[in-house]
């Protein structure tokens, strides 16, 4: 145990970090490589792999990201802001790059190739975008010469450009969620409410138009007619599982389920370990994303603010879109569940988030104490002054 008269970095990270917020996402990073020798062997027998392919990749992933967690949560508020410019800088560029040389899959580039590995560029741009856009929107606010909102908004231009492009309507879905959800905290004139509201459905009206793979998703979302097989068969996974599920290495339905260790491990899940065992794993989201907004509403910083709750947001959002899709609530979308889903990009990206988020909610007494101490001095001028 670390001992609170120690005055080490270590020392005083660890008794500055909040713990529960720490723990909770340890647990599931382990729920998750837990996960993978469920979810992954039937795939990788399917596509010719050795049985433990993606355990053993899943495993080795397990260790730069807690690296990057850790080690980011060390940081202050000052270097979160200049590594997430570097970080947007450069995955803006690959995403860019990607457009021209990423491999195509499925009609999209998403993918670039880097010294022998595959990165999804957009998934690293999203922490970075969301700690850019709450220094912009808490500038305006410091600052009203600033035009902040309205780089704020050529910002998230180029990002759902990019995106569509790809095309990937579901991340950009999920950063317009998160991008308005912070400029409505940020105090949202009503003006730019009812553009942006009026521009949302503009755009969903064009997506539904232009690109025939999202009007086949919604339409079988809304009609059940269609190749409606993964949706179905993890529904299937999910009823099978009951409330304590088959048991683990049970279940039936992922040797069959395409995406079972990605976009479908919720339903695995359900299937081996029951109804139970999963309403904890949404607990656990739940948990992270509501203490996370504790400490939004506790901070005075404008900035500290909005970062957290944006990243508190980015993580719950994609959450429940990735949990929806399994449930059928929502219609069908490739998206991980963070630290449960097999996939590097998504687990090092997500690391990035959440040591970004244990280092804004850090526990910092002097930063307290000298707040107070400016508040005293401004009424004590005031008195005198009076």
């Amino acid at each position: 145990m670390v001992s609170r008269i120690e005055r080490g970095p270590v020392a005083n990270w660890f008794w500055t970090i909040d713990r529960f917020l720490l723990l909770a996402f340890i647990i599931l990073i382990f729920l998750g490589f837990m996960m993978s020798f469920s979810a992954s062997p039937s795939v990788a027998e399917r596509i010719n792999l050795d049985g433990s392919h993606f355990i053993k990749r899943h495993a080795v992933f397990m260790i730069p990201t807690l690296a990057v967690l850790v080690s980011l949560s060390f940081l202050e508020a000052r270097m979160v802001r200049r590594m997430s410019i570097l970080l947007l800088l450069g995955a803006l560029g690959l995403m860019l790059l990607t457009l021209f040389i990423g491999g195509e899959v499925k009609g999209s580039r998403r993918w670039i190739s880097l010294f022998g590995f595959t990165l999804q560029p957009s998934e690293f741009m999203k922490p970075a975008f969301v700690i850019i856009c709450a220094w912009l929107f808490s500038e305006r606010s410091r600052h009203p010469e600033i035009p902040g909102n309205l780089f704020a908004i050529i910002l998230f231009g180029i990002v759902a450009a990019l995106l569509v492009a790809q095309p990937d309507l579901g991340q950009t879905m999920l950063v317009t969620a998160v991008w308005a959800s912070m400029f409505f905290l940020a105090g949202m004139p009503w003006v730019w409410i009812i553009v942006l509201g009026v521009l949302g459905m503009v755009g969903f009206a064009v997506a539904y138009t232009i690109f025939p793979h999202v009007a086949g998703r919604i339409d079988r979302f809304l009609t059940g007619e269609g190749d409606t097989f993964q949706v179905d068969t993890a529904r299937e996974a999910i009823i099978r599982g009951d409330w304590f599920g088959r048991g683990p290495g049970e279940g039936t339905i992922k040797k069959i389920l395409p995406d079972s260790h990605t976009d479908f491990v919720f339903a695995v899940a359900a299937e081996e370990f029951g109804i139970i065992f999963c309403l904890v794993l949404v607990a656990i989201f739940a948990f992270i994303v509501l203490r996370s907004f504790v400490h939004a509403a506790r901070e005075e910083d404008e900035f500290t603010k909005l970062a957290v709750s944006g990243l508190a947001l980015l993580i719950g959002a994609q959450s429940m879109i990735n949990i929806g899709v399994n449930l059928e609530l929502l219609p069908a979308k490739g998206m991980t569940l963070p630290f449960i889903s097999y996939g590097g990009s998504s687990m090092l990206a997500i690391a990035i988030s959440v040591g970004f988020l244990l280092a804004l909610t850090r526990h910092r007494p002097e930063k307290r104490a000298r707040n107070h101490v400016v508040r005293r001095s401004g009424s004590m001028v005031s008195s005198v002054t009076e």
